[in-house]
């Protein structure tokens, strides 16, 4: 049984190594590809490149969550991360190319033989289960700092700060000392008429004693084996994976800690073996190399070289894929002078080798890791790893480089030392050519080429001594002005304790993305080819929110290398989902959530001392426990071009000057996001609005599909039945422009606990819901529209009108041509 699925998830790594293969050789041919003037061709060519990279980061996220291997799960691990920050380069491009942030690729689905429901973003389960010892101290530090507070209203606060007179205190705790008297006279008489109805037990006899103890024997001893039947059931089933999220936590993450740890202490130990065992030989050999370069130099150009500095790679850089007679034979070809260099000609070369480099370089690590996968991984067999150990071998192939790198440091130190003798005792004085020259018109800063003839070959310059030095400009003398830490002598629990104490700091409710309902856009496609912009639906939003907000902020290597997002800006009226939308990205990442929404921080740290001190604190302890959310409830407050009479008491606009100068400061390896949500952005300073949020994602009203889901799950989850008398689709219908949130409020009022014990006599019908539904207000078309027409305005919905207008004015000329 473990061989067979031990057989099955290899089988689903293979697959997903050989079609990321067959991706990285499309994406990286050997000749370069001509550059498509269609936009809607090349739309189609990225498009279908984001729909297999997510099919392979699908399988490679099944395959790391179920692998217990502690070596095949960094091989996994570091694909799944490039894979991850593939597709969010691939969806960037996408954006800039349909200027648009929904897509529906429709047709390649079709092409693909691919459903709706294989274009869904999951959420990798190790964004929890492999978080950092820290992360879970400052987890368990945050929980019980905030379980003492409990969360208080404004408006609650200012009736518990009313005082009353003592008469009025002493009335009302009279009245709950005798509630209390009564309620415990009655219990009291409810005990003894109890006893009086029992009637009085004999004396039992030795016998009855012993049919007793077998009884009680009977039932402890079942109850011990159900138990542990009930333990291997439960195992049995998490091995197969098909248990809750919670029994997967229990039973699964524990083993792999294990083999973890136990991988760990073997890599140290292996080590410190190999430095002991090989270190020797190895330091030799590389100072044997060094020395046979040295004599090589000096017989072709009559002097010692220059020895590489640390910062460019020191003695490695002399030693690459390139042999000494290709590098004489390249140039003897370019006839290449030390003394006489032809610079346009120096320059073409760069940027071929640069180009050349990078190339080599991605193809070396494919290669790299597919040897690996392929070589050792699919040929192994592992019928008697059953406990899926570490491989002894595969840790001394990977430490010796590392060793390696250790040892050449030191190498290093002793060589130039070494050069600098023999300098001294063979040629007097050292002698040094220099040759400046600025490498492109993008790189102003000057560059200095150490020059010596024979290592002069341009497209083999990682080779031998060719190398680049910028030199210091006078910035770099300078240490930049770095943000001053107004609390240095704090502990990060009394930063946490007093940002829980005035509301900043929150726990996130425990919501998961997956509780977003919503349906696939089915008529997408088609209105997009009947020029007509189609609203998105929840489903659509989902997938958006996963993308640019759990998967950065899950990975630190992922939020490092993709697209930076700093701030994203959920707009949509109220219902939709947008405050759960937030707590769940904390959820599904473990993040810290902060709230920054001008209600709560109104009458909060007055004057500009005091806001710089709370930003000043959110946002060193936003970094301090990344990842973290910074929430902003109501962000067009903050943009208001005419400050509401009734909200000038809060001071709405308070965080418009500093939050931008904040959010500059945050990094790529800070896992920070902003997030606003916004009801209402029609009344605002859009520019400044959309200068501070780089991603605007709107979210409509739920479609027909979105409704039908939302009414069908809402329903069960609240007890109801769902049966022949309860005519969803009319349900539907009718509730055309009822959010989500207006849905929930419905149920809970006509599904009460007396209504399901009643659901068996008298099944619930549609017209039961309508009633509690013409409560609310609906959201028109109307104000959808004014959403439209506002999104518009944005940057990306200016250049997609712009887009569109040159195309129209492209048509007209050819008709006109023709």
């Amino acid at each position: 049984n473990f061989k067979s699925i031990s057989a099955t998830y290899n089988e689903l790594w293979a697959e997903a190594q050989v079609e990321l293969s067959r991706l990285l050789v499309e994406e990286l041919p050997e000749e370069p590809i001509l550059p498509q003037k269609d936009r809607a061709a090349f739309f189609q060519t990225v498009a279908m490149l984001y729909v297999r990279y997510l099919q392979v980061f699908r399988q490679l996220e099944k395959v790391y969550d179920q692998v217990v291997h502690p070596q095949k799960r960094r091989l996994v691990l570091h694909t799944l991360e490039g894979v991850m920050g593939r597709i969010l380069e691939l969806k960037n491009e996408m954006v800039d190319k349909e200027l648009c942030e929904y897509h529906y690729m429709d047709d390649v689905l079709h092409d693909l033989k691919l459903t709706p429901a294989d274009l869904e973003i999951a959420i990798p389960h190790y964004f929890l289960s492999e978080r950092s010892k820290d992360n879970r101290e400052r987890t368990t530090m945050l929980r019980n700092i905030l379980l003492p507070i409990p969360a208080i209203d404004t408006k609650d606060k200012k009736k518990k700060s009313s005082s009353i007179g003592v008469d009025e205190a002493i009335r009302i705790i009279q009245v709950a000392e005798r509630a209390r008297q009564g309620r415990l006279r009655a219990a009291l008489n409810e005990a003894s008429r109890r006893l009086s109805k029992i009637p009085m037990a004999e004396e039992p006899k030795p016998s009855d004693m012993d049919r007793a103890a077998v009884r009680i024997q009977k039932f402890w001893r079942g109850y011990v084996e159900r138990k542990k039947a009930k333990a291997v059931r439960i195992e049995d089933m998490t091995f197969l994976g098909m248990v809750s999220k919670i029994t997967v936590c229990y039973f699964i993450v524990y083993p792999f800690l294990e083999h973890e740890d136990d991988y760990q202490k073997a890599v140290t130990e292996i080590a410190n073996h190999l430095l002991e065992v090989e270190g020797q030989d190895i330091a030799n050999n590389m100072k044997e190399q060094i020395r046979q370069w040295f004599l090589e130099c000096r017989n072709l150009t009559g002097v010692f070289p220059d020895f590489p500095d640390d910062d460019e790679g020191g003695s490695a850089i002399l030693f690459a894929e390139k042999d000494y007679e290709e590098v004489r034979h390249n140039f003897s070809q370019k006839k290449i002078c030390t003394h006489d260099v032809n610079w346009l000609f120096f320059r073409s070369y760069w940027q071929k080798w640069r180009h050349w480099k990078m190339m080599a370089k991605i193809k070396k690590e494919r290669k790299r890791r597919k040897k690996t996968q392929k070589n050792f991984w699919e040929t192994r067999t592992e019928s008697r790893n059953f406990n899926q150990r570490h491989e002894v071998e595969l840790i001394k192939e990977e430490k010796r480089v590392d060793i390696e790198s250790e040892i050449r440091v030191k190498v290093d130190e002793q060589m130039r030392q070494e050069l600098a003798d023999w300098r001294l005792a063979v040629e007097k004085t050292p002698a040094k050519v220099y040759a400046k020259v600025s490498i492109s018109s993008k790189d102003r800063s000057p560059c200095v080429i150490l020059c010596h003839t024979w290592p002069l070959c341009l497209d083999s310059a990682p080779t031998v001594s060719l190398y680049l030095q910028k030199k210091a400009g006078k910035g770099d003398k300078k240490k930049k002005k770095g943000e001053k830490d107004l609390t240095a002598d704090r502990t990060l629990e009394s930063l946490c304790q007093e940002m829980v104490e005035e509301g900043l700091l929150k726990q996130a409710s425990s919501v998961q993305m997956q509780d977003y309902l919503g349906d696939f856009n089915y008529l997408g496609t088609t209105l997009r080819q009947n020029d007509i912009e189609p609203m998105p639906s929840l489903a659509d939003v989902r997938q958006l929110i996963s993308l640019y907000g759990i998967l950065p902020l899950g990975s630190h290597v992922v939020h490092e290398k993709a697209p930076l997002t700093k701030a994203i800006l959920l707009v949509g009226p109220a219902g939709v989902g947008k405050k759960m939308l937030v707590h769940a990205i904390c959820q599904e990442t473990g993040a810290t959530l902060f709230d920054l929404s001008p209600f709560n921080i109104a009458g909060k740290y007055p004057g500009k001392s005091g806001l710089a001190m709370m930003l000043h604190l959110v946002f060193k302890v936003a970094r301090l426990m990344q990842p973290s959310v910074i929430w902003i409830g109501g962000a067009e407050k903050m943009f208001y071009k005419k400050v509401p009479k009734e909200e000038r008491a809060i001071e709405p606009k308070r965080l418009k000057k500093d939050l931008p100068k904040s959010l500059k400061l945050i990094k790529e390896e800070d896992r920070v996001l902003i997030i606003g949500t916004c009801r209402d952005p029609i009344n605002t300073d859009i520019k400044s609005l959309c200068k501070m949020y780089t991603k605007v994602i709107l979210i409509p009203r739920p479609d027909y599909g979105s409704r039908y889901v939302l009414w069908k799950h809402l329903i069960e989850k609240h007890g109801g039945k769902i049966t022949s008398a309860l005519d969803l689709s009319s349900l539907t219908k009718i509730s055309d422009g009822y959010t989500p949130g207006h849905m929930i409020q419905a149920i809970q009022q006509v599904i009460t606990k007396r209504r399901i014990l009643l659901q068996e006599k008298r099944p619930l019908t549609a017209i039961e819901f309508v009633a509690p539904l013409a409560k609310f207000s609906p959201v028109f078309q109307e104000e959808e529209e004014a959403l439209k027409k506002w999104y518009a305005k944005t940057p990306l919905g200016k250049k997609r009108i712009k887009a569109a207008a040159e195309r129209e004015e492209k048509l007209q000329a050819q008709a006109k041509g023709k």
